[in-house]
């Protein structure tokens, strides 16, 4: 892999469905690649460590040693992709961090390619969040996710301008059914032989639309 791909999913906001969103990239990462490395920042679980705890490890950014621990793995090109589940309260904080430590030009140094994955949401936090981004993050690596569960009906305008993702909403019954702990979405599409239900599809089309993603990042970084 010519370049190693740093996934990084946040939002300043709680319940979003960021995990719901780190869960289904580490398992398409981990079923394309054969191997992911994911690091979960959150205080409150459910989180990232218990639904995938074999490639999952907890990050701490609360202090120097944590930020440099963490930025240490995170700057390796060792071609395994790494994916991020920042929780919200973190949020300010590490993005103060990568931008304090200049962390997108030495990613460019070494050939890791940051791409920030934000889940819009219609309220002044989000709003007031993201061009804190649009300052640190390249057009072409920042990605807002339009969680139709949480969004209802457009995006706002400044989060529609860019690149977006969009992940539609599941009813009710089968969201349940997914956020349980022993639920794996790669195994749901390995043993549910009717290809036509509607969470087969669900998946499907979230593995393909991340299959996009991760070609345009390809080809802008060749």
């Amino acid at each position: 892999m010519s370049h190693t791909p740093v996934y990084i999913i946040c939002s300043p906001r709680p319940l979003v469905g960021k995990t719901l969103i780190a869960r289904l990239l580490s398992e398409f990462l981990l079923l394309k690649n054969g191997r992911v490395a994911a690091f979960d920042v959150n205080l409150k679980e459910p989180s990232l460590l218990d639904f995938l705890p074999k490639i999952t490890e907890t990050a701490e950014i609360d202090d120097t040693f944590g930020k440099m621990a963490l930025m240490d793995r995170l700057i390796i090109h060792d071609g395994i992709a790494k994916v991020i589940d920042l929780g919200f309260h973190a949020f300010d904080e590490f993005f103060e961090m990568t931008e304090e430590i200049g962390f997108a030009k030495e990613a460019a140094r070494r050939s890791v390619v940051p791409i920030v994955l934000f889940v819009g949401d219609t309220d002044r936090v989000s709003a007031r969040s993201f061009p804190v981004l649009q300052r640190q993050i390249p057009p072409s690596a920042l990605v807002t996710i339009d969680n139709e569960h949480v969004v209802r009906g457009e995006l706002p305008p400044a989060f529609a301008q860019g690149k977006t993702l969009n992940v539609g909403a599941l009813p009710n019954f089968l969201r349940t059914y997914v956020d349980r702990l022993s639920f794996s979405f790669t195994d749901y599409l390995r043993h549910e032989k009717d290809t036509s239900t509607e969470l087969h599809q669900w998946i499907r089309r979230n593995y393909f639309s991340f299959r996009e993603l991760e070609l345009s990042m390809i080809l802008q970084g060749s």
